[in-house]
């Protein structure tokens, strides 16, 4: 019996030993943060998980929870959103843990930036590099905050509330029972962080010639071969001055906006001036890309364009290119062997003007419902694919009828074919085949925020401070001199004149409708809508329709026949959305947004 008790006490003992060695690994095994002082590329590995964990899409997401898309992805969560099934346990556009895990990975680099040696060949070299990289941390932080608010700020007990603020890096020991800031104070944080990394960043990346190193570094003693290796052309695609520019003019349009303005955190005025300011790095209104409206059909200028070139003034900040077919799997339709996953709605073409710049309900328009396609807006066609059009590398046509002998029709097999009587073209490229035998892939580039975005916010912005032909924020043009080039460039108009224009600008309210219908079509499969229609607070649950479209047997005539698609179910409250029920769960100090459970 002894020696049984020594047999189970021995077996214990080596069982704690194995436990312990498996809880408590050893040191070698783990990497502590002060390891990060003498190893940058450590460092900088941090910066770079805040980089990935940026909440951008190759394509449209969001599109298919409003009005402009369905998706034939039965299985989708941002469908069952759009349809009443959208909850604090559902919620496909919750960005708690992954805004907040990114704000992690900025504040420990705030936090060691001035210990890490960056650079061991010159002092001057490591200032710059830890300047830059603290720059990124303050500009990360401040939009990772800003993408966090946007989806979880909300009305509690009738005041707007933001989300809990977190400055400093958290270990086991930090107190992760925090109460939620207002929203004027997470506005005020992600300003500040936008300032701060001004401080530090550049307007624009790029080598300087002789004698163009800044003041600041050039009395530390900095080369011009220095400079460029911590600001130059290598460190393109990271955040900027002009990037922020452009953020700071998106966060103060979303604060002025009728969902959040009762927080008083920014003003119409704010919004235009910040703008303007982002505006004025391509000469204003005069510096529209004539191209911007279709950068995504501009396949030479793709394959030539490579990681470290500059921009075109389309685009204020992309990601890298990256080869690939995978939009066009997902998009194509069936008969050209892709999944038509994105289904643009019936509301959406009918959005689109007559090519004389008059909306289709207009009884002078020309619109013709047996020919409903015809001298439309030159944009519809090339954001949608309709019926008879041509696609793909092949240039296969494309019939979506009812009638259709193919699966390209509508509704001609679940999870494949259109639901609506459309196909998205925006975003893909047509020279891409996807046919097994012959499958090609070609460079895409994914834009994270483009110029237009921000002439748009300044005309909202612009109109709602002092009217349409008011200069506001400093700027030399107007809301209506943004919409004339936007609606210019796009070809609309009758010799030379655009009449709907010049009616819309007599009136705030008026260019007000027409400002947001060309936001609408110009940023369309761009994941705005979603969020668009909630800081407006305008109609969430007009219902997505589509277009059944049959030959005549008698005529051969085609039939336009208006089908609804898809209910949307939300409730008023969803206007905001919801805290993870899951963090209700784990702290009292949070309080649920009003309406959500």
């Amino acid at each position: 019996m002894k020696i049984y008790n020594l047999f189970i006490i021995g077996a214990v003992a080596l069982t704690m030993v194995s436990c312990d060695d498996l809880f408590e690994p050893a040191l070698e095994n783990n990497q502590d943060v002060t390891e990060m002082y003498n190893d940058p590329q450590f460092a900088r590995g941090l910066l770079d998980n805040a980089y990935l964990a940026l909440p951008y899409s190759d394509g449209p997401v969001s599109d298919v929870a409003t009005d402009d898309a369905v998706t034939n992805d039965l299985t989708s969560n941002y469908m069952k959103m759009a349809t009443g099934s959208w909850t604090s346990e559902m919620n496909p556009v919750s960005q708690w843990d992954g805004r907040y895990h990114a704000i992690q990975y900025c504040n420990l680099m705030l936090e060691n930036a001035d210990k890490v040696k960056w650079a061991y060949t010159s002092d001057v070299l490591d200032s710059m590099y830890c300047d830059n990289y603290k720059g990124n941390a303050y500009a990360l932080r401040g939009l990772h905050l800003f993408y966090l608010l946007r989806a979880h700020a909300g009305m509690v007990d009738g005041q707007l509330m933001g989300v809990p603020i977190h400055l400093h890096s958290e270990d086991a020991k930090s107190n992760f029972n925090l109460p939620r800031s207002t929203f004027k104070e997470c506005i005020d944080q992600i300003m500040s962080d936008f300032d701060n990394a001004l401080k530090y960043l550049p307007m624009q990346y790029g080598d300087v010639a002789e004698g163009g190193v800044p003041a600041k570094y050039t009395q530390m003693g900095a080369t011009n071969a220095e400079y460029n290796r911590a600001f130059g052309t290598l460190q393109r695609g990271k955040i900027d001055g002009r990037i922020i520019a452009a953020f700071k003019a998106q966060v103060a349009l979303m604060a002025a906006s009728p969902a959040y303005a009762s927080a008083q955190a920014a003003t119409y005025e704010d919004a235009a001036r910040y703008a303007a300011a982002s505006l004025k790095n391509i000469g204003g209104v005069n510096g529209m890309q004539q191209d911007g409206w279709k950068w995504f059909t501009l396949n030479s200028f793709l394959d030539k364009f490579g990681a470290t070139d500059d921009n075109p003034n389309e685009i204020v900040w992309r990601a890298n290119i990256d080869e690939n077919n995978t939009l066009e799997s997902d998009n194509y339709p069936p008969s050209l062997y892709g999944n038509g996953r994105v289904n643009p709605t019936q509301n959406l073409v009918d959005a689109f003007p007559m090519a004389n710049g008059l909306p289709i309900t207009d009884p002078s328009s020309g619109y013709d419902p047996a020919n409903p396609y015809e001298n439309r807006d030159p944009r519809l066609k090339t954001y949608i694919l309709v019926n008879g059009d041509k696609e793909g590398a092949t240039s296969g046509v494309v019939n979506t009828a009812a009638d259709s002998k193919t699966l390209d029709g509508l509704n001609k097999e679940n999870g494949k074919s259109t639901r609506t009587g459309y196909y998205m073209r925006k975003l893909l490229r047509d020279d891409i085949n996807l046919d097994p035998a012959n499958k090609t892939e070609q460079n895409h580039l994914q834009i994270r925020i483009r110029y237009t975005e921000i002439f748009l916010d300044y005309a909202e912005a612009a109109n709602e401070a002092e009217g349409p032909k008011a200069h506001v924020g400093g700027a030399d043009y107007s809301a209506y001199d943004v919409i004339k080039a936007i609606r210019q460039r796009a070809g609309l108009g009758q010799n030379g004149y655009d009449a709907y224009l010049e009616q819309c600008a007599q009136s705030k309210e008026k260019m007000r409708e027409l400002i947001r219908n060309e936001r609408r079509l110009e940023l369309c499969f761009e994941n705005h809508r979603f969020w668009d229609l909630r800081r407006w607070k305008a109609q969430l649950n007009t219902p997505a329709k589509g277009i059944s479209i049959t030959t005549d047997a008698n005529t051969g005539n085609l039939n336009f026949k208006p089908v609804q698609v898809e209910e949307r179910k939300y409730d008023d409250y969803m206007y905001y959305g919801p805290i993870p029920y899951s963090e209700m769960l784990k702290y009292d100090a949070l309080k649920q947004n009003d309406g959500w459970k």
